[in-house]
This record gives structure tokens, C-alpha cells and sequence, in this order.
């Protein structure tokens, strides 16, 4: 699986400018972007000829958990049953460049939390402004031209140079306080993945033990306690203490069920009708949701709520009348 090229070495012999996206990240989309975690995997998996809606009945199971709802993440546990892939936490004891580039050879990659700051995807947001951690995967390295290929958000990226230096603290000494990041090891030997009808009947099963797993009862109710405490607090904060509040919130919940109904209509394609109109509605009610939080002045959140849990209620109940 592993290309060499002009010093380049790759997982799988990709071009950023050529490299499509999966239909998951298309600029149509409510969201064109889940969370850095999701996007990547789903964006590593199609890059493999994997089919990554396979792996996103676990988006059933987001919840509201207090402050903030699930950070959606296919399970390792699916990625395995699926596709053959295990995903696995990787001591990076060594400089992270040697440790990418010999797992890349052995046909291995890395997932790696690096800093924004650095990553050119990033322009319109944190690029050279702010310092914030992401999740990346890489797919190509090489070390002597100091050049990285990676997946983030929605695509395949590039950075060199001081960026290269940057990401991989290579400029000087790294202080003390600065820890070393998350890094996963992915492999792709335990088992060939599966397709057709077979893929198609593991995603279902899958599916069905995370809806037994779902919330118990409506995360939205829960959700709109929450809303109506905080919300007077809400307008007075800086602006970007506002902006997170709403990732958290409303855009995670969005995206996550933009995944649940794009996963419902691939593996039940015309009878999931029924499950994907509701979904659709907590999306664009989420959507509607985060413009009325923008603005920034007092309205009242019930109706949009209300409107939100019954259609989690109604997604749920097609769901259990159409798998039984």
C-alpha cells in the first residue's frame, strides 16, 4: 500500500489537488464538517475505497451530557468488525516524524492532535491567529524536504516548511509545559473489510446494538433546560466564549444527526423515508438554532425545542419500527 515518491512517503500514493472528497464534506451540506475526529476517519476510510457511512449508526447514540453534546466518533469496535482496521492509543516517546514515517512503511498510519496554528487548511480560522489543538491523520511524510501530507476537516492537505518545523516543535527546545500529543496508531491487517451485502448486514447489526444504546430519554428535553439556564448568561460573554458554547452544542448535535440520516438512507436506502425526515429536521432546526444564538439578543428557545424533541422522538420510533 505504501508509495515512495521523490523522497515522499506515502500510505496510499495521494495528490492534495486531485484527492475528492467523500460525499459526507460536500459544500452542499447543512454541515460540511462533522468534528476533527470524524471527518478524518471518514475521509481515511474513503481514501482506502472503505465505505465510511458504514461505520456512522453510532451516531444514534449522541446525547446531551450536561453542557454540551456527544463529540461524535465511529467506535473502534465497528472500524474492526467493518472494515478489519484497529485503532489504538501510540506512545509517542520518540520524535513524531521518525515514529510517522516507519508506521507509514510498515502500511500503518498515525492520528495525531497537533496545533491549528500551523495548518494551512486553516486559514479562514486559526491558521497563524490561535492556538488549538485538532486531530489529523497523516498520509505522507518526508522528513529531509520537511513535508507533510494529512487529513483533516474535509480533505487531504500540505503544509512544509516552518509549518513542518512548527507542528513537530522542531524550531528550538519545547518547553517543559508543553505536553506530548494524543497519537493513535491505525492498522489495516486484522482481517479483510467487507462489502456488498455482507458490509451491509454487519452496518445493520451494528446498528441495532447502538440503538439499544441510545439515550434513555429525550436528549432535547434535557437540552432545553440547560438552553433556558444559560442563556441569559450568554449575551453578556466575549465573543468567543459564545461561538464554543455553540459548537458544543446546537452544531454538534447538527452534524451528528446529518451523519445518523445519511447513514440510515445508505444502509436502508427508500424505506428510510421515514427515519431521514425527522433527522433532517433536527438539523435544520439546529441550524435555525445556532442564527438565532448568533444574533446575540434575547428571544425564546421553546418552540425550536419542543420542536426538536419531537422530532428525536418520531426518528426514533421509525427506527424501531423499521429494524423491529
Amino acid at each position: 500500500m505504501t508509495v515512495v515518491t521523490a523522497g515522499l512517503v506515502s500510505l496510499l500514493g495521494l495528490d492534495p489537488a486531485s484527492y475528492r472528497p467523500h460525499m459526507l464534506h460536500a459544500p452542499d451540506r447543512t454541515y460540511a464538517e462533522t468534528n476533527c475526529y470524524a471527518d478524518i476517519v471518514v475521509e481515511l476510510l474513503h481514501a482506502c475505497g472503505m465505505e465510511p457511512l458504514a461505520a456512522m449508526g453510532c451516531a444514534v447514540r449522541v446525547d446531551f451530557e450536561g453542557d454540551q453534546w456527544t463529540f461524535l466518533k465511529p467506535l473502534p469496535a465497528d472500524l474492526e468488525r467493518l472494515f478489519g482496521i484497529d485503532v489504538h492509543e501510540l506512545q509517542p516517546y520518540r520524535p513524531l516524524p521518525e515514529q510517522a514515517l516507519e508506521q507509514i512503511l510498515d502500511g500503518r498510519t498515525l492520528i495525531v492532535e497537533l496545533d491549528a496554528w500551523y495548518l494551512p487548511d486553516t486559514a479562514a480560522t486559526s491558521y497563524r491567529r490561535e492556538h488549538v489543538k485538532t486531530s489529523v491523520a497523516i498520509e505522507g511524510i518526508d522528513p529531509a524536504a520537511e513535508r507533510l501530507r494529512y487529513f483533516h476537516a474535509g480533505g487531504l492537505y500540505e503544509l512544509r516548511d516552518e509549518d513542518y518545523r512548527g507542528v513537530f516543535h522542531l524550531s528550538g527546545s519545547v518547553p517543559a509545559e508543553v505536553l506530548p500529543p494524543y497519537t493513535e496508531l491505525v492498522r489495516f491487517d486484522l482481517g479483510a473489510p467487507l462489502t456488498g451485502e455482507a458490509l451491509l448486514d454487519a452496518a445493520r447489526a451494528s446498528l441495532a446494538e447502538h440503538l439499544r444504546r441510545r439515550p434513555r430519554d429525550n436528549p432535547f428535553g434535557r437540552f432545553a433546560v440547560q438552553l433556558e439556564a444559560v442563556l441569559p448568561t450568554l449575551f453578556g460573554r466575549d465573543p468567543a466564549a459564545f461561538h464554543a458554547y455553540a459548537f458544543a452544542t446546537v452544531r454538534m448535535a447538527g452534524s451528528a444527526f446529518q451523519a445518523a440520516s445519511a447513514h440510515a438512507r445508505w444502509l436502508l436506502g427508500g424505506d428510510a423515508d421515514a427515519i431521514c425526515r425527522p433527522l433532517e429536521e433536527i438539523v435544520e432546526g439546529c441550524k435555525a438554532l445556532s442564527f438565532k444564538l448568533a444574533r446575540r439578543r434575547h428571544f425564546e428557545p421553546q418552540p425550536t425545542t419542543d420542536a426538536l424533541a419531537a422530532a428525536w422522538d418520531e426518528a426514533m420510533g421509525s427506527f424501531d419500527a423499521i429494524l423491529g
